[in-house]
């Protein structure tokens, strides 16, 4: 079997890391059993980018909420019925935490009654197979797979099959959500669930779908990667109306979703993950009326802060360009922060939305040239020179990046020493060759160190009636004879021993 624990945490990104650490502790402080379920475990399995994490509890998951927005955690939206949040957790990684629970219908088509559950009537009640795939997170089961409705096998025959017979009769909106999945994951129906579509199609369960559903729907749409596919899936079934009546004739600008999908890769590429919920709402939009627009939004129960975010976007890119083009962002370290302090999904809305030369050329650099160069500053570098860590340390850093972005310390040797600079610290002087010895004492040091090279070793001489020394094996060869040294007369009556006297005086 595999292991799902180890595939799952090789694939996240470090957020989503921290978060489902975060989530896993405070689930056992509180002896809550806790699931990784729906579309990250689908992803996982199907190789698709993971998105965001689903959790569920068997529980109530408030306090844990509660927890996780003292670290940083947003919550998006909350439903207290059924124990839903939809949030941000701390590190900007998407996901919710919802409370298990079984949908009891009195008859199909009813609304439900919700009854909270453990795990496996959790995942038996959901929509299709492929998300009804948990794994488990708890001390005693971690990296356990829950496959109660055999979804793994959906995955690989790459098939989307409805739960019940009822799927879509007791939630209409379920034909809008398929065709999404089927169009994101290039996956079909399986027959029987076809055979369920074509036949809620021509009962007109289309007409009955409710507006929040369809604002349900709508948003989880606009946090695709490319939402073009799944608006052509619905156009093709004339499934355009149960948004807005006039959508299926004037239609989504086709040609800016996929534009701005571009745009977003490259942000993808630099590091970066855009929300561009807002602009995908509004390309889709975008052909309607503005008062038509406002008004559907607030049909579909959009809060009237969603609302504004997507009327207001096109002149708060264009304010935004004003900046970029003016004399505050003139330089790089200026354009530079000004972009840092922006958020993504605006840079990238300008990208796809503003064809402004200038503009745009800034928003590449900050993303190919400026931010690497950002993200790779030489802290340990600094470090292994022995700058202390505080102010200092903080204003080389920052000296050193503006140097950069003027083309400075291209090289690890000019990084080097432009470090050195900023931080004072003085190159070391070459070493002084040393001087070669003269006179008697570097003659004996080398006459001494002359050996194993077919030249004799010189032995001091020795005064006359003294016992020679011991001398090394090596070293016993005998020397060749010396000329004696001439005898100067020492008087009439020179003697032998007067002569050898004397030459041991001038020895």
């Amino acid at each position: 079997m595999p292991d799902y624990m180890y595939l799952l945490e090789s694939r996240l990104s470090p957020e989503q890391r921290a978060a489902l650490e975060r989530v896993q502790e405070l689930a056992r402080s509180q002896e809550m059993n806790i699931y990784l379920t729906g579309g990250a475990v689908r992803d996982l399995i199907s190789g698709q980018p993971i998105r965001d994490l689903d959790f569920t509890v068997e529980g109530n998951p408030v306090r844990m909420v509660r927890e996780l927005e003292k670290g940083g955690a947003r919550v998006l939206s909350e439903n207290e019925k059924i124990r839903h949040f939809e949030m941000i957790f701390a590190g900007d990684a998407d996901g919710s935490i919802a409370a298990a629970r079984d949908d009891v219908y009195e008859r199909p088509g009813a609304k439900p009654e919700y009854r909270f559950a453990g795990i496996m009537e959790d995942l038996r009640r959901r929509d299709f197979s492929i998300n009804a795939i948990a794994i488990s997170l708890n001390a005693n089961s971690r990296g356990l797979l829950l496959d109660p409705t055999n979804g793994l096998a959906d995955l690989e025959r790459q098939e989307v099959r409805a739960l019940s017979i009822h799927a879509f009769t007791n939630q209409p909106i379920r034909l809008l959500r398929i065709l999404r999945y089927c169009a994101r994951m290039s996956f079909n129906m399986d027959s029987r669930t076809q055979e369920w579509f074509d036949l809620a199609m021509q009962r007109g369960l289309q007409d009955r779908i409710d507006a929040s559903d369809v604002g349900h729907e709508l948003r989880a749409l606009s946090r695709e990667e490319n939402a073009v596919p799944a608006l052509k899936q619905w156009e093709s079934r004339e499934l355009l109306v149960v948004v807005h009546p006039q959508l299926q004739r004037r239609k989504p600008d086709y040609e800016a979703l996929n534009k701005l999908s571009r745009v977003r890769m490259n942000f993808l590429e630099a590091g970066i993950r855009p929300r561009l919920r807002d602009a995908t709402t509004r390309y889709t939009l975008q052909r309607l009326k503005p008062r038509e627009m406002v008004f559907l939004l607030r049909n579909l129960n959009y809060t009237q802060s969603e609302i504004d975010a997507i009327v207001d976007l096109p002149d708060k890119a264009r304010a935004m360009v004003k900046v970029l083009k003016s004399r505050k962002t003139e330089s790089p370290r200026d354009a530079y922060f000004y972009m840092a302090s922006v958020p993504p999904e605006m840079l990238a809305f300008i990208e796809a939305e503003i064809p402004d030369a200038r503009a745009v050329s800034k928003i590449r650099n900050y993303l190919q040239k400026w931010r690497p160069l950002r993200l790779a500053l030489p802290v340990a570098e600094l470090d292994f020179l022995g700058v202390p860590r505080g102010p200092k340390f903080d204003q080389i850093l920052e000296q050193f990046f503006e140097k950069q972005l003027r083309g400075k310390g291209k090289t690890p040797e000019e990084r080097t020493k432009l470090l050195r600079d900023l931080a004072g610290i003085k190159d070391e002087p070459p070493r002084k060759p040393e001087k070669k010895r003269k006179g008697k004492e570097a003659a004996a040091e080398s006459g001494a160190n002359i050996s194993g090279k077919g030249r004799p070793t010189i032995q001091p001489v020795r005064a006359a009636g003294k016992a020679p020394k011991p001398v090394a094996a090596a070293a016993q060869a005998p020397a060749p004879a010396k000329p004696a040294a001439p005898v100067r007369k020492a008087g009439k009556h020179a003697t032998p021993k007067t002569v050898a006297a004397k030459t041991s005086r001038r020895k």
